[in-house]
């Protein structure tokens, strides 16, 4: 390994001097965990997805902002869904844009999950190691009422598919069907 040649060229370093910390509670975290300032906490807010979508082959055409926020809509949706499904998130909050039938289906499935689990739905005693992400999305407009998506799910290594179908209904996206795989 060769060293680097200082003859011709001064080498400068800045130092950055650090206060010391104020008065430790022993017992409470240090701010600072070791020279890399590391945070050991548990992470317990959702994974912030990096989404990438895809138009599949429309049969309408819409308005690119309008089929831009169908885009968005639709992976916020099952990002949701599948945070429900794991016990993350309670059904609740998925309600308004849900059919009667698909609300069921997802309630029953989110009681299993937590049945096993020992918690309540929607309400985890401790950070989900393996918390779902959604990191991709293919939509495809059918109709001017009606949307089909299918997602590529991450579930720490392990990969899943959701499939979706959404129409408006009482002037909203709702989705009316859900097939997962």
């Amino acid at each position: 390994m060769s060293t680097p040649d200082t003859t011709h060229a001064e080498v400068h370093a800045e130092v950055i001097h650090l206060r010391p910390a104020a008065a430790h509670v022993p017992g409470s975290p240090a701010s600072v965990q070791g020279a890399l300032a590391l945070d050991l906490t548990p992470r317990t807010a959702p994974p912030r997805p990096r989404l990438r979508s895809a138009r599949a082959s429309d049969v309408v055409a819409l308005a690119r902002a309008e089929r831009s926020h169908v885009d968005a809509f639709v992976g916020r949706y099952l990002q949701a869904l599948v945070e429900i499904a794991s016990g993350d998130r309670p059904v609740s909050q998925v309600l308004r844009h849900t059919a009667p039938e698909v609300y069921e289906d997802l309630t029953s499935r989110a009681r299993t999950v937590a049945a096993a689990a020992g918690t309540t739905p929607g309400r985890t005693s401790r950070p989900n190691p393996t918390r779902p992400v959604v990191v991709g999305v293919r939509t495809a407009l059918i109709r001017d009422d009606a949307v089909e998506a299918s997602a590529h799910v991450r579930y720490g290594r392990r990969s899943r598919a959701v499939a979706a179908r959404f129409e408006i209904r009482r002037d909203r996206w709702q989705c009316v069907a859900i097939a997962w795989g």
